[in-house]
């Protein structure tokens, strides 16, 4: 069943707890639950609707959206199941070569494109890693292309998730889409205790709501001036 309402957006998410994206729903009728297949910057993925569709608000901050794809069908479905069983299996063995090998790294996720022409492997470490057999005896045990991408500790907490000092899920895991410079001079902007534990992620940096609140507050702390001046 079809209907015309370009307008309308629906969250989908890829992992469950993982971050929430937004695609606009075209002509397709979705609930909450529904599997689709949605256009990436990796290609096309299995995602599942996890909102209502809803009326995008012309307030909202501009940026590009993509519409839904298509409906997910059984056999995309299976092969997601199938997907993520391969994840596991080559998490596993890369954790075996990693122990095996000594190698200076600590493994934390595997993503494989649903069209399972690249695996990518998550890591971090302290110093630079040699893993040129690891990636010899990856490709030869999965038969596809692997890429090796070292990560920090912001992406790690975007990766792993968590609840910050507000007591809500990680802004990083939920809906940024991007890491923005943040300064301590944001933190004294908006009269908040310069005291490292409270201003300061799961992932040991300055919390990220610190650049996204900024404008407001100094929004306020102009129009209060203004006031005051009156």
């Amino acid at each position: 069943m079809y209907r015309n309402s370009p307008k309308k957006i629906v969250n989908v998410w890829f992992r469950r707890d993982g971050r929430v994206y937004e695609f606009y729903t075209g002509n397709f009728v979705l609930n909450e639950g529904d599997k689709v297949i949605v256009e990436t910057r990796k290609g096309l993925e299995l995602g599942t609707v996890c909102s209502k569709p809803r009326i995008r608000d012309a307030s909202m901050p501009s940026r590009p959206i993509k519409k839904i794809f298509r409906l997910a069908t059984a056999e995309d479905i299976e092969q997601k199941e199938k997907n993520e069983r391969i994840e596991a299996e080559a998490l596993q063995f890369c954790k075996e070569r990693v122990h095996n090998d000594r190698l200076p790294m600590n493994l934390i996720a595997v993503e494989l494109t649903f069209d399972r022409k690249k695996l990518t492997f998550f890591y971090t470490s302290k110093v630079r890693v040699d893993f040129r057999k690891l990636v010899k005896d990856l490709i030869q045990e999965f038969n596809t292309h692997v890429e090796m991408r070292q990560i920090g500790s912001r992406d790690l907490a975007r990766m792993l998730g968590g609840v910050g000092h507000c007591g809500r899920r990680l802004c990083c895991s939920l809906f940024l889409s991007g890491f923005e410079p943040i300064s301590i001079r944001m933190a004294k902007e908006q009269d908040l205790s310069l005291n490292p534990g409270k201003i300061s992620g799961v992932c040991g940096r300055l919390m990220c709501c610190l650049a996204f609140e900024y404008d407001n507050y100094q929004e306020m702390k102009k129009a209060r001036g203004n006031n005051d001046r009156k």
